[in-house]
């Protein structure tokens, strides 16, 4: 696990003048105080990218199976949720899937509630039971390959109690993607959080993403930041996204700075409502 630390450089002055540069720039904080954070970026409005009723805007990819074609319904909509549904398998068979919002965005805030519920498929991986989450910054539905399992994209990743060992929700997964920690590339292909909490199975949780203009990225649970990453850029020596050679060797390891937003499915039944976006700017 990579913990986050936050590095202070400063340069060697006499003590008077660091003396002076201290007190200046405590004034300056306390003159300043919350109105810098709040003119560090424009806010929209908030608004809904889910309606409640229908799946209009929303474009399905299940490996096996082309895009556009939700698989024996496993997006549905339920009592104002969608929720990944495997009413209609008889096996998972590796179907992973991923539902996918028609635009792409880059800098934004997004918050939802998701909840994971019973049962999963008998043939669902180990590590995949209790097992979703939130794509972003993703390759279009379109452009995946038609076996290929995960989007290039980072991954919220969401874990529910119900495991052979219950780990703490909140990791970030990089399928075709490399991210950094204070400035240092990240080793493996999920990085667990500090301290994300262990959350059970049924239980309404809240999720924010923050994708900022400058590239810093921050992940919440129940409104405590679990994550804090930046430097996103493909990876073409990737292979956890196992389909997406091309797509990576036509991008390089060029920075990401914009992509898709999409909902996974991985054998684990689980539900997602209150989908809001709220669009930010760097100011001018």
């Amino acid at each position: 696990m990579i913990q986050l630390s936050q590095f202070v450089r400063t340069r060697r002055a006499p003590m008077m003048g660091l003396v002076r540069m201290g007190a200046l720039l405590g004034g300056l904080a306390l003159l300043a105080g919350p109105q810098a954070n709040a003119e560090a970026v424009k806010a929209g409005p908030w608004r809904s990218i889910f309606d409640g009723r229908t799946l209009d805007g929303w474009t399905p990819k299940i490996a096996k199976h082309p895009a556009g074609e939700n698989y024996r319904q496993t997006f549905v909509v339920d009592h104002g949720a969608i929720r990944v549904s495997y009413a209609g398998y008889e096996r998972f068979d590796s179907q992973f899937g991923h539902l996918f919002y028609k635009t792409p965005f880059k800098a934004y805030r997004l918050r939802l509630m998701y909840r994971f519920v019973d049962p999963g498929l008998p043939d669902t991986p180990t590590w995949a039971r209790s097992n979703s989450g939130v794509m972003f910054h993703s390759q279009s539905p379109e452009s995946m390959t038609l076996d290929q399992s995960f989007p290039v994209s980072v991954e919220f990743q969401i874990l529910g109690d119900k495991r052979d060992a219950p780990k703490a929700t909140g990791a970030v997964c990089t399928p075709g993607v490399n991210i950094t920690f204070d400035g240092v590339l990240a080793k493996d292909h999920c990085t667990p959080p500090a301290n994300g909490p262990t959350i059970a199975n049924g239980t309404w949780t809240k999720l924010e993403l923050d994708v900022m203009p400058n590239g810093e990225v921050f992940q919440k649970i129940n409104g405590v930041t679990v994550q804090h990453y930046a430097g996103l850029a493909y990876d073409p020596k990737d292979t956890v996204a196992p389909g997406a050679q091309a797509y990576l060797a036509a991008h390089g390891d060029a920075p990401i700075t914009e992509g898709y937003i999409a909902l996974q499915s991985e054998g684990h039944p689980v539900e997602f409502k209150d989908i809001e976006i709220q669009d930010l700017t760097a100011p001018r």
